[in-house]
């Protein structure tokens, strides 16, 4: 079977009205904009799991523990489905009805499936980094009289996220890839977009390369920023060649 190649089917008209290269930045911006809100919230949520996890207390430690199997254990896409399908039907009436009457609802729930998602992962990273530091470090905290809470602001969070950049760095090209599975709820990202292309034009290799390039290109300049940072905020001595140092313990 004879495949006719057509490079020029970017430029050619979609049933929207615009180009289909204008089809797929569309859906690329919807990517770029869940992926952002939903890294914000995933560092965030994992930045105080990630930290109560290493505390003194255990029944912290326990809750903090649950959170995490609980969100990394649940596949992305059953998540999805719950958010956006289960969770409406559970919550009173009129609150669910608003909820599914949002013009972006299933934005909203991408955001909310991915950064829950994410955010247990993170949680373990930033669990990591602050158990790889020498115990000396909470104890000068301490003996500098500062609190607990004091002490994980001002010593050992900030080396810790030294230590962690390249593993977030993995997680933040993970989410840009993993929202890709909200099109299962609608959102018209850039996979989506992709394949409204290809059942359009029939033109799937044109349409699934074109895709590839914009992920690569998005993947290749979040790690170019990445490794900036990293060279940025590392500790001479402490981190040296884009690898990490504990030191000892």
């Amino acid at each position: 079977m004879h495949y006719n190649w057509n490079w020029g089917i970017f430029w050619e008209m979609s049933p929207d009205g615009i180009p289909y290269i204008d089809t797929l930045l569309a859906g690329l911006k919807w990517t770029l904009a869940t992926a952002a809100c939903a890294w914000i919230m995933a560092l965030i949520l994992g930045t105080i799991f990630g930290t109560l996890r290493t505390t003194t207390k255990p029944w912290v430690v326990r809750i903090a523990n649950g959170y995490v199997e609980l969100f990394r254990n649940i596949p992305l896409l059953v998540q999805m489905f719950l958010w956006y399908f289960v969770m409406p039907e559970l919550l009173p009436a009129f609150i669910g009805d608003w909820i599914k009457s949002l013009p972006d609802a299933s934005f909203v729930t991408a955001t909310l499936a991915l950064g829950f998602f994410t955010s247990s992962r993170v949680a373990v990273q930033v669990t990591t980094g602050i158990q790889a530091l020498p115990r000396g470090q909470r104890m000068a905290g301490a003996a500098l009289g500062l609190t607990p809470v004091q002490t994980y602001r001002y010593v050992l969070l900030p080396m810790a996220f030294r230590i962690i950049i390249p593993a977030l760095t993995n997680e933040f090209a993970a989410i840009i890839k993993n929202s890709s599975v909200a099109l299962t709820i609608g959102l018209v990202e850039l996979t989506a977009a992709t394949y409204s292309m290809r059942e359009f034009t029939f033109q799937t290799f044109e349409a699934l390369t074109g895709a590839t390039i914009i992920y690569v290109i998005i993947s290749v300049i979040a790690l170019f920023m990445a490794r900036l940072l990293e060279k940025v905020t590392a500790v001479p001595g402490y981190i040296t060649g884009g690898s990490t140092s504990a030191g000892g313990h």
